[in-house]
């Protein structure tokens, strides 16, 4: 392990925890991009739902890094911390790790910072309401 995944795994447990299939492989033998994608798109969702006490809709994805290759036997888990709350909005931070050769390996895979807008019955953006007693 290095020390950057050290930091994202010792203190706290992944949002989502997912084994790519066979179906999930590009023509190079790698996991597609976009699997991947959607997979931290699930996990920001839940995080941000859980935050904003709601539902929720993802209206950006920034910075996003593609930083080593997700192979086909590859047990990735995606981390999430809140970096901003806005008055409507969310960003999260997730980070994806592939644990590798039985658990022997873990490699920082991806990262990026998504955002997600809060959504009232009409699905319109709706301000976010913070219990000020978690705070």
């Amino acid at each position: 392990m290095t020390e950057t995944t050290d930091r994202l795994t010792e203190c706290r447990d992944p949002v989502l925890r997912v084994v790519p299939a066979p179906a999930d492989i590009n023509s190079n033998g790698h996991i597609f991009g976009g699997w991947v994608l959607a997979q931290m798109d699930i996990a920001g969702g839940i995080v941000a739902s859980r935050e904003v006490q709601g539902p929720c809709a993802t209206v950006a994805i920034e910075a996003m890094q593609f930083l080593a290759p997700i192979l086909l036997r590859d047990i990735i888990s995606v981390y999430a911390e809140v970096e901003r709350v806005g008055r409507t909005s969310i960003s999260i931070r997730l980070d994806v790790i592939a644990t590798r050769d039985r658990g022997e390996q873990q490699v920082r895979v991806t990262s990026g910072l998504f955002t997600f807008v809060a959504l009232d019955d009409n699905h319109r953006p709706r301000p976010i309401v913070r219990d000020t007693r978690l705070a």
